[in-house]
């Protein structure tokens, strides 16, 4: 019985370790479809763990397959080392199935691999931008903390688009930075400021770019 149980608790502590790889990019999907885009970055604090926790994942749920699939011990081995016959003899409950093993590995991998699409799931905003007068249009390079993956650069994307005068975005996780366009007569930079803020990640310096400026994305090359 001890360990059917500790087989439970190990494919417990293998899904758990594949969410919390992944929460600071699965929270801001949540977030912004909950309308709560404060809360986008809750768990970004958990990003530089991620490698770790996958590891943990990948390997627990590994070392879980191998004793579900280990062959039996020999008939031969002495009683006090034999499991609960028990175990064996009758039909093991659902929770410790190969199907239920089966199920939490592949939810486990659509966890891990979740930042690599979740930028799906953000809804599709249909705005028709209209394009102001050439001497209205401003841009602003902003330099943002707590981006991780494509799905944070949507959500950013997603609450810049809302505000009036928003022209685009173009925003990178990878060099944490963004280049917004917008119409100066409608909207500002504090506004800007303020809706990236209130996703939870931070503005920690933007410029306003003059005529001739180019914006350096890493990214990109």
């Amino acid at each position: 019985m001890k360990t059917n149980r500790s087989s439970v608790r190990l494919i417990g502590l293998g899904i758990l370790s594949a969410i919390a790889a992944s929460l600071c990019c699965i929270t801001p999907v949540l977030a912004i479809l909950a309308g709560s885009a404060g809360l986008a970055s809750s768990f970004s604090w958990l990003t530089p763990a991620r490698p770790y926790l996958a590891a943990v994942a990948i390997v627990v749920l590994a070392f879980a397959w191998y004793r579900k699939l280990r062959p039996a011990k020999p008939s031969g081995t002495p009683p006090d080392k034999l499991e609960c016959a028990c175990e064996e003899n009758t039909h093991p409950s659902f929770f410790r199935s190969k199907a239920f093993l089966l199920i939490v590995t592949l939810f486990a991998i659509a966890a891990l691999t979740f930042p690599y699409y979740g930028k799906v799931f953000y809804p599709d905003v249909k705005k028709q931008v209209a394009i102001p007068p050439q001497d209205h249009i401003q841009r602003a390079e902003l330099v943002i903390s707590g981006m991780d993956c494509q799905a944070c650069e949507k959500g950013i994307k997603y609450v810049l688009s809302a505000l009036p005068g928003y022209v685009d975005a173009q925003i990178s996780y990878q060099s944490g930075e963004a280049l917004v366009t917008f119409d100066q007569v409608k909207t500002g930079i504090v506004q800007i400021d303020s809706a990236v803020n209130s996703t939870g990640y931070k503005v920690v310096h933007h410029r306003i770019l003059t005529t001739g400026s180019t914006f350096h994305d890493p990214s990109l090359h």
